[in-house]
């Protein structure tokens, strides 16, 4: 028969061979007590939680989408309104096509509508569209302003300027349109000496202009950088082939763009 010890006294026994064995394992003079209270009491956080800092102001938020399915735009946000303009679904260029938001709002069945700003002939048109038509809102906190009288194009990112570039507009016969518009589309496609290597399609419409697609606004490079700045073109707005490259990197497809 195997003999049994009280619970107390195998307790004792093990407590006094783990004591023994960690006084034993450290140097002379150190002593058990000193070792358990050297151990911090906690360990050290798996992540540190930095201060929190405000979120950035809407101020300079701008929104956009695209048109998921062709639609048409309404002078108010009813069925019975006015239609002022169809909308499609892709550009000239084949891609979606992309619309600003202004704003939203339900009407008396609970449909719900969105302003947005056309690409008319009519610049700066504005009409009513189901929000069924529409795809997910997107942001942008960029906006690009080109100044005709200063012949000059200024990229601004929440407000702080990040680029400025001189620029080549309409002449006076065929001036590039004044307005608020949106940057919808880059193409690398059209990289050629005559375009540049990147240029950008908006809803800026002309009458006539030096877009493959005809009647609207880009933004692209030259082969004639000697004449930039200047009154050149039929309405599209020119820019050194390094700026152009410059603008690619710093500006996102949606950006406001108003010309003045």
């Amino acid at each position: 028969m195997r003999a049994r010890f009280p619970a107390t006294l195998l307790f004792v026994a093990v407590a006094s061979l783990a004591w023994g064995g960690l006084a034993g394992s450290h140097r002379a003079g150190t002593t058990a007590f000193e070792t358990f209270a050297s151990l911090p009491d906690t360990p050290p956080p798996a992540i540190r939680v930095g201060t929190p800092e405000p979120l950035g102001s809407d101020r300079y938020l701008s929104r956009w989408t695209t048109v998921r399915a062709t639609a048409v735009a309404h002078l108010r946000p009813t069925m019975d309104a006015t239609i002022v303009a169809r909308v499609p679904r892709e550009t000239p260029e084949g891609t979606p096509n992309a619309v600003p938001v202004l704003r939203s709002r339900a009407d008396s069945t609970g449909h719900v509508w969105v302003k947005v700003r056309l690409p008319s002939l009519a610049n700066n048109n504005v009409g009513w569209v189901r929000r069924q038509a529409l795809g997910g809102y997107e942001t942008v906190t960029t906006h690009l302003i080109v100044d005709r009288a200063g012949l000059k194009a200024t990229l601004y990112r929440q407000g702080k300027a990040i680029l400025s570039a001189p620029v080549g507009v309409g002449t006076s016969a065929w001036p590039t349109p004044a307005g608020e518009f949106i940057v919808r589309n880059e193409l690398t496609r059209y990289s050629s000496p005559f375009y540049g290597p990147v240029a950008f399609g908006t809803t800026a419409r002309s009458v006539l202009s030096d877009w493959p697609s005809g009647g609207f606004v880009g933004i692209h490079g030259t082969d004639e950088p000697q004449l930039i700045p200047g009154r050149v073109s039929h309405g599209c707005i020119r820019l050194r082939n390094s700026d152009i490259v410059r603008l690619a990197v710093l500006m996102p497809v949606g950006t406001p763009l108003t010309i003045k």
